[in-house]
């Protein structure tokens, strides 16, 4: 009995360290930015993805809350902050679809298995990605208006960087899929 309550405990405080960690490469993800208006390029969508299929969506999920719960509070965690504000006013901007399609995205990675093949993975990982535009777009459309080029200014500019973010993922998910025995 207390082999097993040392084990539980054990794999809490594994499981708490691999959240901060993550919550804070998610953070330094989003400080590696190309500047667009209004909605930044950055490397976000490729650790969520990494997030997703390696520890899982119970740890994926708390480490993407986490990290948002960091924003809000005020921390300076997300791409524009703090030059273009902090907390819940920059939460609220242009990136919060964006910024709550993580969670779908980091959700549907984690149904990636290692017994799928490239083609089933491929088609996860764009489903993943466009759910984040998805979420994104309407809240862009919602937030500066519909007649506005939402398509032109939250999705076009970034599709090359998703593809070639997309393919890395996918030539190394058989690898990252490995990690999740750890956990």
């Amino acid at each position: 009995m207390e082999l097993i309550k040392q084990n539980t405990q054990s794999n809490v405080i594994k499981s708490i360290l691999i959240i901060l960690v993550g919550s804070i490469v998610l953070t330094i993800s989003s400080k590696i930015k190309i500047p667009f208006y209004p909605v930044p390029m950055t490397m976000q969508t490729f650790v969520v993805l990494f997030l997703g299929i390696s520890f899982g969506y119970k740890i994926g999920l708390a480490t993407i809350g986490l990290y948002l719960l960091e924003g809000i509070a005020g921390l300076p965690v997300f791409s524009n902050s703090p030059e273009r504000g902090v907390g819940i006013i920059y939460f609220t901007g242009p990136t919060m679809g964006y910024l709550i399609g993580f969670f779908s995205a980091c959700y549907i990675a984690s149904l990636i298995k290692s017994s799928d093949g490239y083609f089933q993975i491929l088609n996860k990982l764009i489903l993943s990605v466009s759910t984040i535009y998805i979420l994104g777009i309407l809240w862009l459309g919602y937030l500066i208006g519909w007649d506005k080029p939402i398509l032109e200014l939250g999705i076009t500019p970034f599709l090359l960087a998703e593809f070639f973010k997309i393919t890395l993922i996918l030539i190394l998910s058989k690898k990252i899929l490995k990690l999740r025995k750890f956990i």
